[in-house]
C-alpha cells in the first residue's frame, strides 16, 4: 500500500552544516507519527521541511502521491500548529479559527459554519465571541488546533504544541488530542522531546539523533526493543554498566568473554540487603547508597557500585551510606556491544 506521506532521502544543511542526513520515513493515512529527540537533533527541521519552510538540498517529499518538495507552504495542503500557538491577540476565538479560511477567500457563511463545527469538535461552544487574551493556556491550544483543522488540511503538523502548558493540563489535552485525531482520521506528524508524550500519542515513533533516524517503529518496539544504546538511554533505560558475557551466557562484572554494556531502567531494579537470595541469571551489583530521592510512591536511590553509579527503586527508606545489593532480572537487561554504548 502506498504511504500517505513519503519522505525519501531528505538532507538539509544550514551554512554548510548538515542538519538532516538522508532521512527516509513513510507515514500511513490516518496515522500519527511522533518525531522524538533531544534539542538540536533535527526533528523540527524535518517538520519544517514537510511544511515548506525549509528547502531540502536533496531528497523528495510526497503527500498522497503528489510531490510537494518544491511547493510553497500555502500550496502543500498542510497546516502547522506552533509551540507558541501564534494566535492573533486582537481577534476573537472565532476570528482566529476562521483566519485561514478568510485568507483562502471563503464566504462569511461558509466560515461561520466551519467555525461552529470546530467549536463543537473542540467542546468550546459559546467561546466564539471571546477575545483569545481571556483564555487559559489549554483553551488557547484548542483554538490553535481548531484554526489548523478548519482549513481541512491533508496533513496536520504539530511542533511541540503542549510544551508551554502545566503538567496536569498537558496530560488532559494529550488524551483529548489523541481521541480527536483518531475520530476525524487525520494524518499527523508531531514533534516532541518528551518520550512519555510520544509513547502516549503516537502510532509510530521516529527517534532522531544528530540528523539521522536511528529507530522507527511502534511505541512498544521502541520502548522494549531499542535498536541501540542511545535509544535505550533516551527511552529511560539510562542505567548503564559495563559487563562481560561469559561463554555460558552469564553476565559478570569481570572475567573472560564478550564485553557488553547493559542498560536498564531504575524501576526494574530492586534494592536488597547484601547477601540476600539472588536468581541464577539475575544481575547482582554490590554497592553503597549515595543519594536518596523521595518520589511519592517510594524512594529512588543512587547506588555506587564498582562498575558505575546506578539508580534503583525501593518502597522503604534506606540511609545514605548503607551497603546494599542492586538486583536486576536478566530479562530486564538491554545488552549492546561495548563500542556501541560510547554514543
Amino acid at each position: 500500500m502506498q504511504p500517505y506521506l513519503s519522505i525519501e532521502n531528505v538532507s538539509v544543511a544550514y551554512d554548510g552544516t548538515r542538519v538532516l542526513t538522508d532521512v527516509t520515513l513513510d507515514v500511513a493515512r490516518g496515522e500519527l507519527v511522533a518525531l522524538l529527540g533531544s534539542s538540536g537533533c533535527g526533528k523540527t527541521t524535518l517538520l519544517r521541511s514537510i511544511a515548506g519552510f525549509v528547502t531540502p538540498q536533496a531528497g523528495r517529499i510526497r503527500v498522497d502521491g503528489r510531490d510537494i518538495t518544491s511547493l510553497p507552504p500555502e500550496k502543500r495542503g498542510t497546516a502547522m500548529m506552533f509551540q507558541s500557538y501564534a494566535l492573533w491577540p486582537h481577534m476573537t476565538v472565532a476570528g482566529n479559527i476562521g483566519y485561514g479560511l478568510r485568507m483562502r477567500g471563503a464566504s462569511k457563511e461558509a466560515i461561520a459554519r466551519r467555525v461552529d463545527e470546530m467549536l463543537s469538535l473542540l467542546q468550546m461552544q459559546g467561546f466564539g465571541p471571546r477575545p483569545v487574551t481571556q483564555l487559559s493556556g489549554g483553551q488557547r491550544q484548542r483554538v490553535a488546533l481548531g484554526r489548523a483543522l478548519a482549513v481541512d488540511p491533508k496533513l496536520l503538523l504539530l511542533d511541540e504544541p503542549m510544551s508551554n502548558l502545566d503538567y496536569k493540563v498537558r496530560i488532559e489535552l494529550r488524551h483529548e488530542l489523541r481521541a480527536l485525531q483518531k475520530r476525524i482520521g487525520i494524518t499527523a506528524v508531531y514533534v516532541t522531546h518528551d518520550r512519555e508524550e510520544a509513547l502516549t500519542l503516537a502510532d509510530r515513533i521516529a527517534v532522531l539523533d544528530a540528523g539521522n533516524v536511528v529507530q522507527y517503529g511502534s511505541p512498544e518496539a521502541i520502548f522494549h526493543q531499542p535498536a541501540s544504546a542511545f535509544v535505550a538511554g533516551f527511552m529511560g533505560a539510562d542505567n548503564a554498566i559495563g559487563l562481560t558475557r561469559a561463554s555460558d551466557g552469564r553476565l559478570v562484572q569481570s572475567g573472560q568473554g564478550e564485553p557488553v554494556t547493559a542498560h536498564f531502567r531504575s524501576d526494574v531494579a530492586r534494592i536488597d540487603a547484601p547477601g540476600g537470595a539472588v536468581g541464577a541469571t539475575d544481575l547482582h551489583l554490590a554497592g553503597e547508597v549515595i543519594q536518596t530521592l523521595y518520589v511519592g510512591q517510594g524512594y529512588r536511590y543512587r547506588v555506587r557500585t564498582d562498575g558505575a553509579d546506578v539508580w534503583a527503586h525501593a518502597s522503604h527508606r534506606i540511609d545514605e551510606g548503607a551497603p546494599v545489593a542492586v538486583i536486576v532480572p536478566r530479562d530486564a537487561l538491554l545488552l549492546f556491544p561495548r563500542a556501541a554504548s560510547a554514543h
